[in-house]
């Protein structure tokens, strides 16, 4: 079913019979529906396919976070697009000819909020992360009512452990305590924060790998 857009005069998104319709960079359009192809992907195309996955399938679990903080809307793309366009071009490495994830290299969030200074993490016992960084609530476009974030992810379970405003930015120490599925578990750590009103970021800090005890 196709819905008309701007009355019976305008534009309309959906499938009507073989005319698919569309809005593109702020422009109604109708094409024809695409015929499948019978031929296989060459190497190239399967390889941009495999990258497409794997991102895809990474970021799911992200979205909310980065439909809110990740860069600004640009024309038709959105943040999500924007986050997965980032990380294939930036956060992937090959392994002979399979594309794998540079964790250090991911952003979950990219804004213009003023970051961590001097951050660290380590493993404590409990399967406690726990987060270190210096007051810097003064400095360019931070406050101290900005909040702490913390981002985990198990490649070994393929899961996500998100902790959203644990902290505010003056609290210096935090701890993130993970369920005990993950005790001795290599875990991906991130941190960032958001403002007060939850409209402005940082960019995400990659904080390292550990093995929970």
């Amino acid at each position: 079913m196709a819905r008309i857009t701007k009355g019976i005069l305008g534009g309309f998104s959906g499938k009507v019979g073989t005319i698919v319709g569309a809005s593109w960079r702020g422009q109604d359009i109708i094409r024809s529906t695409p015929k499948p192809s019978s031929r296989p992907p060459s190497e190239k195309q399967q390889l941009q396919q495999d990258k497409f996955k794997l991102v895809i399938s990474f970021l799911q679990p992200l979205k909310n976070i980065q439909t809110r903080y990740f860069g600004s809307r640009s024309g038709s793309k959105s943040r999500v697009n924007l986050a997965v366009s980032y990380t294939i071009s930036e956060a992937i490495q090959m392994a002979g000819t399979i594309p794998e994830l540079m964790y250090n290299k991911v952003l979950i969030t990219k804004g213009d909020l003023t970051g961590f200074q001097n951050v660290g993490a380590a493993a404590q016992t409990g399967n406690i992360i726990r987060l270190t960084w210096e007051n810097n609530s003064v400095q360019g476009t931070a406050s101290e009512s900005d909040k702490v974030n913390v981002v985990c992810y198990c490649e070994e379970l393929d899961q996500f452990e998100i902790f959203e405003s644990i902290a505010l930015r003056t609290a210096l120490t935090v701890d993130a305590t993970l369920p005990a599925l993950y005790n001795g578990k290599e875990i991906q750590v991130w941190s960032y924060f958001h403002n007060s009103t939850e409209t402005l970021a940082s960019n995400s800090v990659h904080l390292g790998s550990f093995t929970l005890v």
